[in-house]
Order: C-alpha cells, then sequence, then structure tokens
C-alpha cells in the first residue's frame, strides 16, 4: 500500500476579504468587479445585465413570486423568484416602482419573462466570478 502524503490544509479566506464584492456585485451588477479594479469586466456584466433587464422590461415580461403548491410549482416560481432577486438593483427598483406585469399568454411577454430572470442569472454568475477572484482562486 502507497504510502499518502498529507494533504496541506486549506483555509477559507476571511469574510472581509469577500464580501464586500458579493454585496456589491449583487446589488449593482458589475460593482463587485469595479471594486475589484476589473472596470473592464465590470462594464460589460453591468451592461449585459442592464440591457437584458431592460428587454425583459420592454417585452412586458412577468415576475416571479414564490407560490406553493405542486413540487413542481414551487420549484418554478421560487427559482424564478431568486433569478429576478438576483438582478440586485434593476429588481428592487422595478418592484419599488409598482411594475407588476400580469402572466399573460403570448410569446412576446413569455420572452420577457425569460430574459429578466437571465438577467439575474448572469448576476448570479458574475457574484460567483467576483468572490472567486476577491479569494484569490481566480485572476
Amino acid at each position: 500500500m502507497a504510502n499518502k502524503s498529507p494533504q496541506p490544509e486549506v483555509s477559507s479566506p476571511s469574510l472581509r476579504v469577500w464580501a464586500p464584492a458579493v454585496a456589491l456585485g449583487w446589488l449593482v451588477p458589475g460593482g463587485g468587479h469595479f471594486l475589484l479594479k476589473r472596470s473592464g469586466r465590470g462594464s460589460l456584466i453591468g451592461l449585459s445585465v442592464a440591457a437584458l433587464f431592460l428587454l425583459g422590461l420592454m417585452m412586458r415580461g412577468a415576475m416571479f413570486q414564490p407560490q406553493t403548491g405542486d413540487l413542481l410549482t414551487t420549484i418554478i416560481y421560487t427559482g424564478g423568484f431568486i433569478g429576478n432577486l438576483c438582478s440586485g438593483l434593476f429588481y428592487l427598483l422595478a418592484i419599488w416602482l409598482g411594475y407588476a406585469q400580469p402572466d399573460v399568454a403570448g410569446h412576446v411577454h413569455d420572452y420577457g419573462t425569460k430574459f429578466l430572470v437571465a438577467a439575474g442569472l448572469l448576476n448570479l454568475l458574475a457574484i460567483v466570478d467576483a468572490y472567486e477572484i476577491a479569494t484569490g482562486r481566480k485572476n
């Protein structure tokens, strides 16, 4: 049996290292990257999330609200709500200003709803990227 060398212990980074970038990255899409001095990436993320969100609003997409019921309904509506919430300030402003489109049948409205969720999911990927940069796992 081969002798295994002990694995070096990996310590988790301090909360003070990554929390500001993650929080700002959620609130302002691309903001975490600006905080980490990655302005090109931050600009691209901010513009992309803003474009997706605004296109979704212009197509009169519906915002998800968590619902309970059968398992599939719970997963779809809760997942959609989390996707919307990940848009940060865009979502908060839209809700605060009273944007609430009913979920109606139609291709354009359906695509708008998907664009709104996609904006949040893109921002979620950006938040993970900012976390990895802040902790030194990625350059």
